[in-house]
């Protein structure tokens, strides 16, 4: 059982896919979570399916959905940092990294989840997780959080091998799926389809949504 996990990403419904099921079994074992989310999504694609946000409104409709999407997972501790969507890549990585590290020296956390810098495809996403290192990397050897990352890129597996950590959180699926249907914005075409198939018991589809896999970070 973890102490506390701090869960850094940029993006409202980043936490959704990958690591929601991963969120609420810690919540559930008594872990306590928070969230920094570093953006309110406001350059999101999707407007919602019809469509109900603008460019305009957009922001406040994810930051609803982000706040509905951490009541379902039990997230007491969201943070949200107000960054600009589309411009973390371009916020002082120096900056950055130590609004990390007066997070981590507030919470001593035992894990910390994110993105894994340069195999997480997204500009934004891997801004976040170089930041996160670069923070982590600073700490002795002695006091790091361990880091479990989340990476999707086609090469990922070939260049860092297989994940060290697959964790089964069928026990927790359908917070999961509540999650992901909290950030409607996004992801109202995509539940529509998903729920057809989650019908079928397509095979695929309940494997992504029964296991969450990380690569744990290797400091040099």
């Amino acid at each position: 059982m973890e102490k506390q996990v701090l869960v850094i990403f940029p993006h409202p419904d980043d936490e959704a896919f990958g690591v929601s099921g991963s969120i609420a079994m810690h919540i559930e074992n008594g872990t306590p979570v928070t969230y920094m989310c570093l953006t309110l999504g406001e350059m999101g694609r999707n407007m919602g399916n019809p469509p109900f946000a603008n460019r305009e409104s957009l922001c406040e409709f994810r930051k609803m959905e982000l706040q509905e999407a951490s009541k379902v997972l039990g997230i007491r501790d969201l943070r949200m940092m107000g960054l600009r969507d589309k411009t973390i890549e371009f916020e002082d990585p120096e900056w950055l990294a130590e609004e990390f590290t007066k997070v981590i020296d507030e919470l001593d956390p035992s894990l910390i989840i994110t993105f894994y810098p340069g195999f997480s495809v997204h500009p934004d996403h891997e801004a976040c997780g170089e930041a996160v290192i670069k923070a982590v990397k600073r700490m002795p050897a002695s006091k790091r959080p361990r880091v479990e990352c989340v990476a999707f890129s086609n090469d990922c597996v070939e260049k860092l091998g297989e994940p060290d950590v697959i964790r089964d959180v069928s026990s927790v699926q359908d917070k999961k799926i509540a999650t992901i249907e909290a950030h409607k914005s996004q992801t109202a075409g995509l539940m529509a389809g998903m729920k057809k198939r989650l019908q079928a018991n397509e095979e695929e589809l309940m494997n992504w949504i029964k296991y969450e896999r990380f690569w744990t970070y290797k400091f040099d």
